[in-house]
């Protein structure tokens, strides 16, 4: 794993000296993620997805699928469909076992992130297997693809652990660096329209943290363990399985109390675009949407073979 720590004061919170006074986000929502079924029978946790596109622009969907039940994962998410979307799946403990149409086969393992881009039409499985303990903790984000790219060519993307960047920052916080730059730092995810930032944060008890965050992205916050508060202005902790909405702004400002947290941030550049969504294909019009599903029946989904 690549490690830095801070060593000066400017980086105990992410940030460099400014000119002007930064404007930190407020909460927009406070939400909890609700327990649904996917795939064949998995059951996960979702904290978004098919409703209120416009607040979540660009992302679509963020399933949590932590459980320490086979029972409730091994059936898993059989063949299927993509197009339009990126899918971004990362595994804290446990194994995911995946193939699609271009030939990547392989596995998914604590820490790992796959970073799959279906473009113009992927069709993949991923299987659980859980670790030996029968633990299987990770997540999935959706990302939408801006209308130039919805028919690019799909590639894979798969990222071990020790390819994350951490930065450890000298008054506690850990930051894993998934997608985008903290300091002088960038994610092994590079080269992404939205310039999405994912980062998985772990933040020590009575500690502060402001990260800055652009003016113009869409910026959420998944709490996975702990708690924290998430506004200056407000005095209520948020737990487990909290997703936080923030409003504009250029930084975030989280602290904690007597307890721990750790935390998934992102944030991306909206895209602005109509959306039709069915399932696992989204598009920017009910007639590409028919098309998509209609090629899929008819065999000629996929415009790019198994290599």
């Amino acid at each position: 794993m690549v490690e830095e720590v801070a060593r000066s004061q400017q980086l105990s919170n992410t940030s460099t000296q400014r000119i002007s006074p930064m404007t930190i986000r407020k909460l927009r929502r406070i939400t909890s993620s609700q327990p649904t079924l996917e795939g064949a029978g998995v059951h996960l946790k979702r904290a978004f997805g098919f409703h209120n596109t416009d607040e979540y622009d660009p992302f679509l969907l963020f399933d949590d699928f932590r459980s320490d039940r086979p029972k409730e994962y091994l059936k898993g998410f059989p063949w299927h469909p993509h197009r339009g979307i990126e899918t971004i799946t990362y595994v804290l403990k446990g194994d995911v076992e995946h193939e699609d149409s271009l030939g990547n086969k392989g596995t998914i393992s604590s820490g790992d992130v796959q970073w799959m881009t279906a473009g113009s039409g992927i069709i993949h499985q991923e299987m659980p297997k859980g670790d030996p303990d029968g633990r299987m903790h990770g997540f999935q984000l959706w990302c939408n693809l801006p209308a130039r790219e919805k028919m690019c060519a799909p590639r894979y993307r798969d990222i071990t652990s020790s390819q994350i960047p951490e930065l450890i920052l000298t008054d506690g916080p850990r930051i894993r660096i998934l997608c985008g730059q903290v300091g002088e730092l960038r994610g092994p995810v590079q080269d992404i329209s939205i310039d999405p930032q994912y980062l998985d944060i772990a933040m020590p008890p009575k500690a502060q943290l402001n990260h800055p965050i652009p003016a113009d992205h869409t910026c959420l916050a998944y709490v996975i363990d702990g708690s924290a508060c998430f506004s200056p202005e407000e005095s209520d902790e948020s737990g487990n399985g909290c997703l936080l909405l923030f409003t504009a702004g250029d930084e975030i400002a989280v602290r904690t109390n007597d307890e721990s947290v750790r935390f998934l941030l992102l944030s991306g550049k909206p895209l602005h675009e109509p959306i039709a969504w069915q399932g696992p294909i989204v598009m920017n019009t009910e007639e590409e949407l028919r098309a998509a599903f209609r090629e899929y029946q008819q065999g000629t989904f996929l415009r790019h073979q198994r290599h």
